[in-house]
């Protein structure tokens, strides 16, 4: 579709791409759930918006951003599907009534904050409020895509979990986001903050993983917040068991830093944030194989 960024293949590689490490395995996933920019045609269907407008919804590569994990031990998991069309950062049946030409199903979550907010399971509205859509959607559309594109990212997902914590008896799972540069609680004295750290209070990571991943950051000059305002979302508490010895920190970067939000493009930062977070990768990879050393 004419405005939109495919990435190579994507239309062949199902709806995520699991990179698992190339040597000295870590027992560390990092995963990319919004970053996905497939926008099929049968996606595009009934769809009232333009390319630019769609893809504010995305964290603009923030897949690539975390792109050197295999190399320092962790595995990828990055969604290739948009988060406009299916979130896989919400339960998977948060849906909005209005949005459907039929009454849903009483199991059907549809009460919650996010589906308030038009950004249940399927987005009523893109980041800036604007409809997605110029009429109704059918339940069966809601079942395909959880099906086609929510399902097979949490099984992907689980089952390198799994497999990090049969191995290692630990897993540490980095889930990561971007967050908009007017992102509204995110103001320090004034300033905006560069990262948000969601733990859900410390209910979903070690402490001592949150901290090294501060300091990581705040040595580099960042400005960094703690669970205010995003504390973590579905991947995060679905996944985050420290009593299970699976830890899940939510990292939120702010888009200035390394994209122009208006055009959707790479900016002259994105090189030197890029380095900021394999650095980041090379710490946590290795402090993780010392964890369960």
């Amino acid at each position: 579709m004419d405005g939109f960024e495919a990435q190579p293949g994507v239309g062949d590689a199902g709806p995520c791409r699991v990179i698992l490490p190339e040597r000295n395995p870590a027992p560390v996933v990092f995963t990319s759930a919004h970053s996905g920019r497939a926008y099929t045609a049968e996606l595009l269907s009934g769809v009232r918006l333009g390319s630019l407008s769609l893809r504010r919804s995305e964290d603009c590569f923030v897949d690539e951003l975390f792109a050197a994990a295999p190399g320092h031990g962790a595995a990828l998991v990055a969604a290739n599907f948009p988060r406009a069309f299916c979130d896989a950062n919400r339960e998977p049946w948060e849906l909005d009534p209005g949005m459907f030409n039929e009454q849903l199903p009483d199991w059907v979550n549809t009460t919650s904050p996010r589906v308030s907010a038009g950004l249940g399971t399927i987005a009523r509205v893109v980041a800036s409020g604007e409809p997605i859509y110029g009429g109704k959607l059918s339940f069966l559309e809601a079942e395909r895509r959880i099906a086609a594109y929510w399902q097979p990212f949490h099984d992907a997902l689980r089952l390198v979990v799994e497999e990090i914590k049969a191995r290692w008896g630990y897993c540490l799972l980095i889930d990561c986001h971007s967050m908009p540069s007017n992102a509204q609680g995110t103001r320090v004295n004034g300033r905006s903050a560069d990262f948000v750290l969601g733990d859900l209070h410390g209910a979903a990571c070690s402490p001592r993983v949150t901290r090294l991943v501060e300091a990581f950051l705040c040595g580099r000059g960042f400005l960094v917040r703690r669970n205010d305002p995003y504390a973590g979302g579905y991947i995060t508490k679905h996944y985050g068991r420290p009593a299970h010895d699976v830890h899940v920190l939510q990292i939120e970067i702010a888009r200035r830093l390394y994209m122009d939000e208006k055009v959707i493009e790479r900016s002259p930062g994105f090189a030197g944030m890029q380095q900021s977070m394999t650095d980041l990768i090379a710490l946590v990879t290795r402090e993780a194989r010392r964890m369960v050393g």
